[in-house]
């Protein structure tokens, strides 16, 4: 629904008091794009996944909302809620890290910057990690790691796909060389997770940097990212005073990713279930009772496809 045509509707119901007029926008009534500028009525845009109808420009989206828009209804089964973060190094810079996590505790109503969970998407069963950036950027911390590490070992003992949304400004700088080793302690169970012959598939949002960036986010079987998203390591202005050259624009965008190979296809977001539900159903092993042979004895077939044509 465009705004013309509220307000022309609005017309036909009659006049608006304006303690009501005044109530609805203060309730979030319309949003404005960051990227076009067009309004949009604020139920519409959730319908449509949060993606702009005018500009398809994507906009951001919290860990609630992904786990209701990739896994079916009644299905998600939450795991390792009762995990919580400390602060072994007592940490402080403006403010206390302990009093940090209260506040951003209080905001989000979560307990760290991921949730993890056992679903279904679109009937097929799947280990689900979701970052959430509102919970200090989403940035990576022991409980981030512990959650994703027991995430991907469940989904290894189970035999079930492996599915991380990431959305993360790197590292916790809050926990120093325990947030750095959560690189290493992921990346070991996902190495475990592929010697049993089991899919992972990361999903890149906006923004993906850091740490994050230089360990699980590309160690996917399959890298999918959501249209525009900035995905990178360092930051654009640091890579460029260390290079001392101008960079492209498009620069640490998933279609420059992709462009150069680090991402294997751009999902729109409302086409990102679809899209894990086949990717989920083309790699299914159907019994995993069976002693399936080993990586190197499988026959070389003659015919390769890259992953668009499997997909289109």
């Amino acid at each position: 629904m465009s705004l013309f045509d509220w307000f022309a509707n609005r017309k036909k119901e009659g006049p608006i008091s304006q303690d009501r007029q005044e109530r609805e926008i203060a309730d979030g009534l319309w949003t404005k794009c960051d990227e076009c500028g067009v309004l949009t009525y604020t139920k519409d845009l959730r319908a449509n996944q949060m993606v702009c109808p005018e500009c398809e420009h994507h906009g951001r989206v919290f860990s609630d909302e992904r786990i209701r828009q990739l896994i079916d209804a009644k299905t998600w089964q939450p795991l390792d809620t009762s995990v919580l973060p400390q602060d072994p190094l007592r940490f402080r810079d403006r403010k206390a890290y302990s009093d940090r996590l209260r506040d951003m505790q209080g905001k989000t109503k979560l307990t760290d910057a991921v949730q993890t969970g056992l679903g279904q998407v679109e009937g097929a069963p799947a280990a689900l990690g979701v970052m959430d950036f509102r919970f200090m950027g989403g940035s990576m911390g022991s409980v981030v790691g512990e959650k994703l590490t027991r995430l991907i070992e469940r989904g290894t003992q189970e035999r079930r796909p492996v599915i991380i949304v990431c959305a993360s400004g790197g590292a916790r700088m809050q926990e120093g060389m325990l947030s750095l080793m959560q690189m290493a302690k992921i990346s070991a169970a996902l190495e475990r997770h592929r010697r049993a012959r089991l899919l992972y598939v990361p999903v890149l949002t906006n923004p993906t940097t850091g740490g994050v960036t230089a360990s699980f986010a590309m160690l996917g079987d399959i890298i999918l990212a959501e249209p525009k998203a900035m995905i990178g390591f360092a930051g654009r202005r640091v890579v460029e005073q260390t290079l001392r050259e101008k960079l492209p624009d498009d620069f640490q965008t998933a279609e420059y990713l992709l462009h150069h190979g680090f991402v294997d296809k751009i999902v729109p977001r409302t086409q990102l279930k679809q899209t894990l539900s086949q990717l989920i159903r083309l790699h299914q092993i159907d019994d995993p009772t069976v002693d399936y042979p080993a990586p190197a004895q499988l026959p070389v077939t003659q015919n390769h496809y890259s992953v668009n044509s499997v997909l289109s």
